[in-house]
């Protein structure tokens, strides 16, 4: 039997790292097991679905690459069979309409043992005698949840049924369902629910964002892809960075945990850096250009470039890149009272400076080798450590006491600006 999964998203809000997660482990069983990855949409709640939610939930699966095999269903097109499947209900005695006359209609429920073998949990079951019988349609014609949801996979052919263990709830009224329907039910896996740091639900304060707000951060897909798969599974051993080829071949329900999982948005940050140092360079400056100002990206590719190679290592996002380096990008320096305090607060540092810049513009090839050798030459000719020469440099040049290689860093501010700005420190 060819293994068929689905991920039922409502439209009535953005994508977010829980329904990520669900849809992953979806798509990961279906590409593991060489089976189908189904994409449903239940939008029968009308009033509260938006296109731009579902246009936010397409956008994000696109963007982690969870490309779907069938769909979108939308359940909004599927009204008639909903119909059609209580009547016959209806007709079998096993449903009836509402006693007080509005048009909804009820499941009756036999008051029998629900059991099912989770794959995630192991066996758990329900007397049903504790429940009452439920609404299947609605007043307004619309399918209730766990209705709609038993029609769908049946109509569907799904196989297996992986969400959130939020869900244990519904699956007695599903199972009463398929019983009703004489059919068969799929095969459950309740995935266990994302916690914050402080083991509570998870929220904007522990860094949850919707899927392309991450993207929009500069948050890596491979990165987020690889991240979320690691919550509350595992292939076994300590490794943590792995490919998507990787992470199907190895995935397996029998390793998700029972226990919640904890989402470390600093880990996640950790793993987007690891990431990040892996392109190549070209790959590194496409994308940090989607982050930079227009101005910026007409100094042209070769500028962008010298910027990924001065951060590759230096940024955990590619959004960061306009904080990192301001001094590159903007015209203006922003400079530390420390920083300028502790190597420019006096006069003879300046007129260093400025000594260094007369050499500096008579260099004959701009190039970070270049400009080294005159100045640790200068260094030496004066007595002074290098170090006495780069650090009030690097403050004059950057306005900060840290930076990529000053060498390398002068070489992609360019030569004009170099001079100008070794001759124009301000005055502590």
């Amino acid at each position: 039997m060819v293994v068929r999964v689905r991920f039922a998203p409502s439209p009535t809000g953005r994508l977010h790292v829980g329904g990520a997660r669900c849809a992953l482990f979806n798509f990961l069983y279906a590409r593991m097991t060489g089976g189908l990855f189904i994409l449903r949409i239940e939008d029968t709640d009308q009033k509260r679905s938006s296109k731009l939610y579902l246009d936010d939930i397409l956008g994000g699966l696109h963007w982690l690459g969870l490309d779907w095999d069938e769909g979108p269903y939308f359940q909004s097109q599927s009204l008639k069979q909903y119909h059609s499947v209580a009547r016959r209900l209806m007709d079998e005695g096993k449903a009836y309409p509402d006693p007080k006359g509005s048009p909804a209609i009820y499941f009756r429920v036999e008051p029998v043992e629900a059991k099912w073998n989770d794959i995630i949990h192991g066996e758990i079951s329900f007397d049903n005698a504790l429940l009452e019988d439920f609404v299947i349609i609605k007043s307004d014609g619309t399918p209730t949840y766990n209705f709609a949801c038993v029609v769908d996979d049946l109509r569907h052919r799904i196989t297996c049924v992986i969400r959130g263990d939020d869900h244990i709830p519904n699956t007695p009224k599903q199972l009463a369902l398929y019983a009703a329907l004489g059919e068969r039910p799929p095969k459950f896996a309740h995935v266990p629910l994302i916690l914050g740091p402080d083991k509570k639900r998870l929220s904007k304060r522990h860094g949850a964002k919707a899927v392309l707000q991450y993207r929009d951060e500069g948050i890596l897909s491979d990165a987020l892809f690889n991240f979320l798969a690691l919550l509350s599974w595992s292939p076994g051993g300590d490794r943590e960075i792995m490919s998507r080829k990787e992470i199907i071949k190895k995935f397996s329900l029998k390793r998700v945990k029972k226990t919640p999982a904890i989402f470390d948005y600093e880990k996640l940050l950790w793993m987007n850096q690891q990431y990040i140092k892996a392109l190549g360079e070209e790959r590194l400056a496409a994308l940090l250009a989607e982050h930079l100002p227009d101005s910026v990206k007409k100094r042209g590719d070769g500028f962008v470039r010298g910027l990924a190679r001065l951060y590759r290592v230096r940024i955990k996002k590619l959004s960061e890149i306009v904080e990192a380096a301001d001094f590159l990008i903007n015209e203006k320096v922003r400079y530390d009272a420390e920083a300028l305090k502790r190597f420019l607060a006096d006069d003879r540092k300046r007129k260093m400076l400025a000594d260094v810049a007369a050499l500096l513009e008579r260099l004959d090839r701009w190039e970070h080798r270049g400009i080294e050798k005159v100045v640790r030459g200068y260094a030496k000719e004066h007595g002074l450590e290098s170090r006495d020469v780069i650090h009030p440099m690097r403050v004059a040049l950057t306005g900060r006491a840290a930076s990529p290689g000053l060498f390398e860093v002068m070489e992609l501010l360019g030569r004009k600006t170099c001079i100008g700005r070794l001759r124009s420190v301000p005055q502590v």
